[in-house]
């Protein structure tokens, strides 16, 4: 199996000085994710958690919404001449009973590390397909100071960034700031996808009670896997795109952006942020 990161020579230059040495470098590799043996779609990740990473795209499809769903999720022979496994082919096998999708989407899916779910950008995609309508029982409410502070805990808990400065990040928070899951991976939908897989293979699906960080900007994709896991509050420390902006009002779903340290803007949702002046 692939390794999340690897040694590569590199030419270091310094002041005018010149020297040779090794640099840590974030693993890409890609990964092809089948459904009942059939191609689906084909991701630029850092390896682990593919299994993770299979079953929270698949959530974001709308194909699964339990740890029910699924039969077995391996590794298959990946498509050498020898037909030895690479371990960056992932074969997700349906329960008995539910629903097999037309597998083609509409289109032939290719994901890289950063483009996310390209081909299917629409706000009539995930209204349709949305398992787990964002509602609030009791309603989550978070304060300012608790959303500063979180940014700061993400970073602190990022390993792998530590030794490559090359991953993104996302992690989920409890209403309290609790950090209950991190993932890092080169691709940030990526990582989003194996905090969500890794929830529905725990039966904690919807995440109706928690907080996604996320360490880059919001985009529509991002917006999405949110509001497909149930997830109430989405905040970034970029910027969010329009269509995510969009996406988040309809839906539902409270999006904050630009967060850092005590300053923050509120996109959408604001009724879960406890402000205290008049806006």
């Amino acid at each position: 199996m692939g390794r999340v990161t690897e040694r590569r020579r590199t030419i270091r230059i310094r002041d005018g000085a010149v020297t040779t040495r090794p640099d840590t470098l974030v693993a890409e590799e890609p990964m092809e994710i089948r459904l009942n043996g059939k191609p689906l779609a084909i991701t630029m990740r850092t390896p682990g958690d593919d299994f993770a990473l299979a079953a929270g795209f698949l959530v974001s499809e709308g194909v699964l919404g339990s740890a029910d769903d699924v039969r077995s999720i391996v590794y298959c022979a990946g498509a050498t001449d020898d037909g030895r496994n690479t371990y960056n082919v992932v074969d997700v096998q349906l329960a008995p009973g539910v629903p097999v999708p037309d597998i083609t989407l509409e289109r032939n899916v290719y994901t890289t590390s950063s483009c996310g779910l390209c081909g299917k950008a629409s706000l009539d995609a995930v209204r349709t397909t949305a398992r787990f309508p964002i509602a609030d029982t009791p309603p989550v409410r978070v304060e300012p100071a608790l959303l500063s502070v979180l940014p700061d805990r993400l970073r602190e808990a990022q390993r792998v960034f530590d030794r490559t400065g090359g991953l993104h990040a996302a992690a989920l928070f409890s209403e309290d700031g609790e950090l209950l899951d991190i993932r890092e991976d080169v691709g940030r939908h990526n990582a989003v996808d194996k905090l969500v897989g890794r929830a529905l293979q725990q039966g904690l699906l919807p995440l109706s009670r928690v907080i996604l960080l996320v360490s880059g900007r919001a985009s529509f994709e991002l917006a999405q896997k949110a509001v497909m896991a149930g997830i109430p509050v989405l905040a970034a420390v970029s910027a969010p795109s329009s269509l995510a902006v969009d996406l988040a009002a309809e839906a539902g779903l409270t999006l904050v952006g630009f967060l850092r340290g005590p300053s923050m803007n509120v996109y959408a949702g604001d009724e879960r942020v406890a402000l205290h002046s008049e806006v």
